[in-house]
């Protein structure tokens, strides 16, 4: 589960772990504005685990919301974790990146080259083009905005915190 850390003036900084995110509150560098169900305890406190803090104080920081980072979490994110040539759904090892252009024959981990696919279709496909394995794909990999991929991650993890989002993306 992530959290996202507000700056002082309720901007939006960054997505970290909820429990980096109970760590700054216990140092009280931030303070709890949402909360997911369910407590953390340990042998003398228990606490709520943070679904969004607000910091202290207010840090100068660049804006982390701008481009969106191509790692192969936003790529499954982004592709609703469905194998771009066949369509199966799938979670954690049972989906991996294919690279349209081969890593062999100059392809670059870019959005536009690469897409969520199924074991058995990564493998079909190998070390060949799209036309060489007579593979097509189910839409054209492309950059997502912020905004697209924390609503897929909102939407399926059920995470509370995409209205403090929308008006900052």
């Amino acid at each position: 589960m992530r959290t996202l850390v507000l700056n002082a003036g309720y901007e939006p900084m960054q997505l970290i772990s909820w429990q980096r995110a109970l760590c700054l509150v216990v140092a009280k560098k931030a303070e709890i504005v949402a909360r997911y169900d369910g407590m953390v305890r340990s042998v003398s406190a228990s606490m709520p685990r943070p679904s969004v803090v607000r910091l202290v104080r207010y840090v100068k920081a660049v804006s982390y919301f701008g481009r969106v980072r191509c790692s192969r979490k936003n790529i499954l994110l982004r592709d609703h974790h469905q194998c771009q040539y066949c369509g199966l759904r799938g979670r954690g090892s049972a989906i991996s990146v294919d690279h349209i252009i081969p890593r062999s024959r100059g392809g670059k981990t870019t959005w536009d080259n690469v897409v969520a696919a199924c074991h058995d279709c990564n493998r079909r496909k190998g070390s060949l083009t799209l036309s060489e394995a007579g593979m097509v794909l189910l839409s054209l990999p492309r950059r997502p905005s912020w905004r697209e991929l924390i609503a897929n991650l909102s939407h399926e993890s059920g995470v509370e915190w995409a209205n403090y989002l929308l008006t900052a993306l």
